[in-house]
């Protein structure tokens, strides 16, 4: 998602603008808590799409391969190969999917030139990742091009606009549209991409495009698990946040730390609605 970086140490054309924050330690915890909190309601989406036997998928922004091993266990023949850009990313999958054998491949990957051949996939699925990429709808050309035709797209698609956690003395619902909105437009991404993606999709030429909503909040969800996920964004991306939002770190980390405990306290609820979009490429 990035090429080479030059001596000064900038990429010459960062298409992984948030490679610091996305490779920071937090980001194992995060992308642990949202499996937990997300697969579950997930898990029964996958019915739709018909596809079973021995077929070819693939976890494009794989991470640490939290939903890759379980897409192993629900498609039981299938072989997987799971792409990331971060190598501690891609170590940690390795090691967690050692059960799994040859059935799982992790591979270094740009997802803007995918290394594999036209239609070479029967299922491409992409979580978490399309917030954290500038114009993705290169992206979703490359995806296209690997799908075979007649096979399906799964693709988790944020927007920041869709989390909600009860105010007290610190308004959070405008946290999100002056913090993470205004980090991610200052580097080329969009935090409303999860509302962007079905128009996205179409004009790629996909049918039977859906969009549903996995609802993780404090009736369904942990609370724990839930506050997992925001203690984890605090940890990766609050100096971030500060700095292209002009607040003082101590600001920020106050009302991160305000939602968390809001989210940990009955009777209290928080939720977060997570866009999942799907589509197949026409036969």
């Amino acid at each position: 998602m990035a090429k080479t970086d030059d001596p000064t140490g900038r990429a010459a054309d960062n298409r992984n603008p948030q490679a610091e924050q996305m490779g920071d330690a937090a980001m194992a915890r995060t992308l642990a808590h949202q499996a937990e909190a997300i697969w579950p309601q997930e898990q029964p989406l996958f019915d739709r799409y018909g596809l079973s036997g021995a077929l070819r998928i693939l976890d494009l922004g794989c991470g640490t391969g939290e939903i890759t091993r379980r897409l192993a266990q629900r498609y039981p023949q299938a072989t997987l190969v799971g792409v990331d850009i971060l190598p501690q990313n891609l170590s940690r999958a390795r090691r967690d999917s050692a059960a799994f054998g040859d059935r799982i491949v992790y591979a270094g990957g740009d997802a803007f030139a995918l290394g594999y051949a036209d239609a070479a996939f029967d299922l491409v699925v992409c979580r978490h990742m399309s917030q954290a990429v500038p114009d993705f709808a290169q992206v979703l050309a490359e995806i296209t091009r690997v799908l075979k035709p007649g096979g399906w797209l799964h693709l988790l698609t944020e927007d920041y606009g869709m989390l909600h956690v009860p105010s007290g003395a610190r308004d959070v619902d405008r946290f999100w549209l002056d913090g993470p909105m205004v980090f991610l437009e200052s580097v080329g991404c969009d935090g409303r991409i999860g509302r962007h993606t079905p128009p996205l999709m179409e004009r790629a030429g996909y049918r039977d495009i859906a969009m549903d909503y996995v609802v993780v909040d404090t009736l369904r969800v942990p609370r724990a698990t839930f506050a997992g996920i925001i203690a984890a964004w605090r940890d990766g991306f609050a100096e971030a946040l500060a700095q292209s939002s002009g607040r003082a770190l101590a600001e920020v980390t106050a009302d991160f730390d305000a939602m968390i405990v809001a989210i940990g306290t009955p009777p209290q609820y928080a939720v977060w609605h997570v866009p999942i979009a799907s589509g197949r490429k026409p036969a």
